[in-house]
């Protein structure tokens, strides 16, 4: 249900009338901002895999992009949480292309989705 409001949310604001096809890629590539010391980093999982990213761990469970032109977006379905206490700070889908749509609310982390993965 997530998955498809985020979806229709994303192809409105893009500015499309009809849904798109989508196919489920791989793995994502992810980046991660640590605004404290300024460091970036790429993150490359693979579906149902888990990262580490600070004090955080990343898992994917998804990543999806249009058929008709899989460079042009994509949304990952994802599970943050803090690795010492297991809260989550963020569970559901992120869209490449609207990184503010759903974001992840931490004080010390941004996460944002770049891509699918096409391997």
């Amino acid at each position: 249900m997530k998955a498809a409001l985020a979806l229709a949310v994303a192809l409105c604001g893009a500015g499309l009338a009809s849904a798109q096809e989508v196919a489920s890629a791989p793995g994502a590539i992810l980046r991660g901002l640590d605004k404290v010391s300024g460091e970036t980093t790429d993150i490359d999982l693979a579906a149902g895999q888990t990262a580490p990213f600070g004090r955080l761990t990343v898992a994917l469970s998804d990543c999806r992009y249009p058929v008709e032109d899989p460079s042009s977006n994509a949304y990952a379905h994802l599970t943050i949480a803090d690795a010492a206490s297991g809260a989550v700070a963020f569970e559901g889908w992120m869209v490449a292309s609207s990184p503010a749509l759903s974001a992840l609310d931490d004080p010390r982390y941004d996460l944002w989705v770049l891509r699918c993965r096409s391997d």
